[in-house]
This record gives structure tokens, C-alpha cells and sequence, in this order.
């Protein structure tokens, strides 16, 4: 059977188990994988092939998880390179997670607190107002005038400590015209502790509006699927957005990690290659208002040009896609990510659509119920570039 002409019997029958999403094939045998190739009689196409022998490759380990975190960690950096974190605060605080973010403030204002009270009390001390005869009931009587009113131990000047941080002013405890000192102190420990909840309130904003956060409601199809669009193998996944508020200039990008050894014999372990995309004609910003299906022409200058169905379904490479733009209403830009591995790649398969015009509405209607829903459809098994080679050969 030529796999490139009998294109009803090249459709591949693909089922997914309840209990793994590996996929598996059901009209692929093995004598598909080593069938003769057009490439083989040609030495310089087969040493254009992009990715290693699927034969001789364990499979890769995703580098994207499909919820879009990285699965890249960060070990042994050295002691000094972790001061650097320190220098820029702010983001460390933003990117560490809540439970940290809010110890770390409750630490500040505790140590604040604390501090200034400590120095409070010092200075009621220097200045004799917690002698016997200086407290608080006898201070009229005495005629003595302290540096701050009804303050009788360090826990008095612990209380005034928060009252003057957080202007709370009870009204019970106030500073005096009598010490210089204790002026500068209340006008420093007003502007900390400005300042600690400036930085507080900054950071809470910034988790709170994360890209991250927006990223929730940014789909991507759980499979992408091989198929003919206009007489070319075509590479195709779909996007949308659940919110009404829409992104503006939106841009959806895509790479392919998989090993390369070069000409000099160096192996590449994680070589990136990136994958020209559109979406129906459009390339670039993408008018953002329902699901699209996004469509990488498999051509001559595509990673997967020489890959026939059987070595897609067994490759050991991974798409990494992302989708970038601004949101409508915060004006901030927002990234969405997941990927495909190659068990996640439906041969032989096309979205069904999910765009219908609602008669009751008087408006058009995508429903994401059937998002991630495809149908088979005729595909020939070979490459592309033995597509494009029988095509040549038989007119």
C-alpha cells in the first residue's frame, strides 16, 4: 500500500484509554515505520532530517506542563548570587507565594513595632519620666512634664509605638513639646511606616493582577492534530478566551524542542526551533473575539517536513506554545502556555466547529463544550516531503 496515493485507508483511527492519555493507534502497524522512503535515495534530505531516530529515543519529559508552569528549577546557586534577590525586592516578593509575601510583612511591622517602642521607651527613661515620682498620677503634682503623656513601662511605649505607626491615636497617650528627640522619632517612624504599607499594598495589586491570574480563562485544545488544509499537511491547535473582556493584539507563538547534533558533533539537547504560524490568512496580531484554530503549514522549511505519521506519533520532541497580548480592561500585558508532546498529536484529525449563529440571540455563539472535540479525516500517512515528491512524480 502506498501510504502518499490511498489516502481513505492512510486515515488514522486514534482512541484515548479513561485512564492514560497515551494515545494509541488502532490501523498502524509496525511495517508502517519502516516503510521505504523517498528521502532515503536522497543523502542531503536525510541529513536535513530535524529530530533524531524515533527508534533510539526515550520519550522527553514535558519542559511546559499543560497548565502553563515551567518545569525548570533553579539549583546550587552560589551564596552571593542569592543577594541579588535582595537588591530587587519587590519582584522577589511578588513571585514568592502568599503565605511568605505575608509573613514577611507581618515580620516588618512586628520589628517595626517593637524597635520604635524599645526606643521610645529609652527615651522616657533618659528623660526620668518613669521615676517613682515622675508617673503618669503624680506628673501634675509634680509639675514634671514627660516626652509622651501616660506612659508607665515598655509595654506603655509598645502601645503609643503602634498608635503612632498606624495613626491609630487613641487619644490617651500624645507627645509633648518637651524632648527634640522624641519629635525626629514620631516623624521617622511616620514615614517607615508609610513606607511599609506603600510596598505592602504595591505588592498585594501586583499578585492580585498577575498575567498569571488572566491566564486562567486562556484555552488551548487539549490535542493538535495533522491534517490536509488546501492540499498541504498542516499542524493545527486551537485557542480562545472564556472572558467577554477581550486581548487586544494578541499573539500566539510556537517552538519545537527536540535533540540536534550539529555538523561539528556537538549534541543539542534542548535545541529550540520556531514554527510559522496563522491563522486562516492572518499572521501576526490576531483579531481575538472567538476561538481559532491556529495552522502551521508543514512545508520545506518546517521541523516537520520529513516526519511521516508514525514517526510523529513516536518522536521524542515537544511544541511549546504561548499566547501573548494586552487585556481590555487593566491595559496589562497577559501570557498564556502549554505544550504538545508528541502522544498529544492527533493524526488524520480536524476541530470540529464551534461557531454557530444563535437565531434567539441575534448573535453568533462558540460553544466550549466541543472545544477540544475533532473528527476524523482523510490524510495521507507519509511525510510531507514525500507528499510533495509522489505529487511531482504522478502529476
Amino acid at each position: 500500500m502506498d501510504l502518499c496515493e490511498d489516502f481513505n485507508a492512510g486515515v488514522i483511527d486514534v482512541e484515548k484509554s479513561e485512564d492514560s492519555p497515551i494515545l494509541t493507534t488502532k490501523k498502524l502497524t509496525p511495517t508502517l515505520f519502516h516503510q521505504p522512503s523517498l528521502r532515503s535515495n536522497n543523502s542531503k534530505n536525510s541529513s536535513r532530517r530535524p529530530f533524531p531516530s524515533p527508534f533510539l529515543q526515550k520519550s522527553r519529559k514535558r519542559v511546559i506542563f499543560k497548565n502553563g508552569t515551567c518545569n525548570v528549577t533553579r539549583s546550587r546557586i552560589a551564596g552571593k548570587k542569592r543577594l541579588k534577590f535582595l537588591q530587587d525586592l519587590f519582584t522577589t516578593l511578588v513571585d514568592a507565594k502568599w503565605r511568605w509575601t505575608l509573613l514577611v510583612f507581618a515580620v516588618s511591622f512586628l520589628v517595626s513595632f517593637v524597635g520604635f517602642a524599645l526606643v521610645w521607651w529609652i527615651i522616657s527613661v533618659s528623660h526620668g519620666d518613669l521615676e517613682p515620682d515622675h508617673l503618669p498620677p503624680l506628673q501634675k503634682m509634680n509639675g514634671w512634664t514627660p516626652c509622651v503623656t501616660e506612659i508607665y513601662n515598655f509595654t506603655s511605649s509598645f502601645l503609643f509605638s503602634v498608635e503612632t505607626q498606624i495613626t491609630t491615636g487613641y487619644g490617651g497617650r500624645s507627645i509633648t513639646e518637651e524632648c527634640l528627640d522624641a519629635i525626629i522619632v514620631m516623624c521617622l517612624q511616620s514615614v517607615v511606616g508609610m513606607m511599609i504599607q506603600a510596598l505592602m499594598i504595591g505588592i498585594v495589586y501586583a499578585k492580585l493582577t498577575r498575567p498569571k491570574q488572566r491566564a486562567q480563562t486562556l484555552l488551548f485544545s487539549k490535542n493538535a492534530v495533522v491534517c490536509q488544509r488546501d492540499g498541504q499537511l498542516c499542524f493545527m491547535f486551537r485557542v480562545g478566551d472564556m472572558r467577554k473582556s477581550h486581548i487586544i493584539d494578541a499573539n500566539v507563538r510556537a517552538q519545537v524542542v527536540a535533540s540536534r547534533r550539529t555538523k561539528e558533533g556537538e549534541f543539542l539537547n534542548q535545541y529550540h526551533t520556531e514554527l510559522e504560524l496563522s491563522a486562516d490568512s492572518v499572521q501576526g496580531n490576531l483579531f481575538f473575539i472567538w476561538p481559532m484554530t491556529i495552522v502551521h503549514i508543514i512545508d520545506d522549511r518546517s521541523p516537520f517536513y520529513y516526519l511521516s505519521a508514525g514517526d510523529m506519533l513516536q518522536g521524542n520532541f515537544e511544541v511549546l506554545v504561548s499566547l501573548e497580548g494586552t487585556t481590555e480592561n487593566t491595559g496589562q500585558a497577559t501570557q498564556a502556555r502549554t505544550s504538545y508532546v508528541a502522544n498529544e498529536i492527533l493524526w488524520g484529525h480536524a476541530f470540529k466547529p464551534i461557531i454557530y449563529y444563535n437565531n434567539e440571540r441575534e448573535g453568533y455563539e462558540a460553544n466550549y463544550s466541543k472545544f477540544d472535540e475533532t473528527q476524523p479525516i482523510d490524510t495521507p500517512l507519509c511525510s510531507a516531503s514525500e507528499l510533495y515528491e509522489y505529487r511531482k512524480l504522478h502529476g
